[in-house]
């Protein structure tokens, strides 16, 4: 049988329809020639979320977005999603729109429940939800720092009016004289310094002259301490210990009256003869003042002596000794 050339153009035309049809498809992303599991779910809000956009499981593409439609009875946007994986996707399953970056818009995430058995069959509707994107946890961030931030300036603001109102014209001239007396003050400290420098530079000599000294100082007292340290310190002091015991023993004989010292301190006796013998040299002293001439005879011309009269004992004198 002879193709005519008018068969040959059907079946050309046929064939560029299909592949149409095919290429067409295929930029929506769906693949014609391939078989897909349908899934549907429903969201409050879609904002962000393309149609074609790429569905994933635990980060991995698993098909795409086919459409969004808008329900007439209850506002909500119906999801149809294009699934194709051998992976068990369970009825318990849920489908959340996530955002992976701040570029490229949302996408949908499968989270299966892998503990279910019951499989959800192409054309089920899953349990839908979202997960907080980048931009929206950002803006959650910024929301209570922009607050601090509002806060803050206002603050600033209240504090900057206070200095205003206290820096008046004669607060502002106080601290002008302030810093004027401040920067006289560093003049004459620079100045104080270079004459302790010129003092120091003088007396460079003698400054070397005493540390010197002092390092000798402290040699000799090092010097000392090592004799001190290797000095028989303990039998210096047990020879202080025996001194004293003398020193003691000493005392306790003369509280005793033992010895010439106790006796001299203890016996009345000796007292009382020391006292006599003091009394009589006292009336040999008045008697000698009273008749010299008794002790001491001169006669120039033969003149006779008086004759003598003993002395007459003081008694208030010896009752007050």
């Amino acid at each position: 049988m002879k193709i005519t050339r008018e068969i040959k153009t059907a079946i050309l035309v046929i064939a560029s329809i299909l592949l149409f049809i095919w290429g067409y498809s295929f930029l929506k992303g769906t693949d014609l020639l391939n078989s897909y599991k349908t899934f549907y779910a429903e969201f409050d809000n879609v904002e962000g979320l393309a149609s074609s956009a790429p569905v994933t499981i635990n980060g991995l593409p698993v098909g795409r977005i086919q459409s969004i439609a808008l329900q007439n009875k209850t506002g909500k946007l119906l999801v149809e999603l294009q699934i194709k994986t051998d992976f068990p996707i369970s009825k318990t399953s849920v489908v959340n729109i996530y955002e992976p970056g701040l570029i490229g818009g949302k996408q949908i995430q499968i989270i299966p429940n892998l503990e279910d058995p019951v499989q959800a069959e192409s054309g089920d509707m899953l349990s839908s939800g979202a997960v907080p994107g980048l931009t929206e946890l950002v803006g959650q961030r910024l929301q209570p720092l922009q607050e601090k931030i509002e806060k803050m300036v206002v603050s600033a603001d209240s504090l900057l009016l206070g200095l205003n109102q206290i820096l008046d014209e004669q607060t502002r001239q106080n601290l002008r004289n302030s810093v004027a007396n401040l920067d006289k003050t560093m003049i004459e400290f620079r100045g104080a310094s270079q004459s302790i420098n010129q003092i120091l530079d003088t007396n460079q000599g003698k400054i070397n002259s005493a540390m010197t000294n002092l390092d000798n100082a402290t040699l000799n007292f090092s010097k000392l301490s090592d004799s001190l340290a290797n000095a028989d310190i303990a039998g210096l002091v047990r020879k202080i210990e025996h001194a004293m015991d003398n020193v003691d023993k000493l005392i306790a004989d003369v509280e005793a009256g033992n010895g010439t010292m106790g006796k001299l301190l203890k016996d009345d006796k000796l007292y009382n003869n020391l006292n006599k013998s003091s009394k009589e040299l006292e009336l040999l002293l008045q008697d000698v003042r009273l008749n010299p001439t008794r002790y001491i005879n001169i006669s120039v011309f033969g003149k006779k002596n008086k004759p003598y009269k003993a002395p007459v004992v003081d008694t208030l004198t010896f009752e007050k000794k």
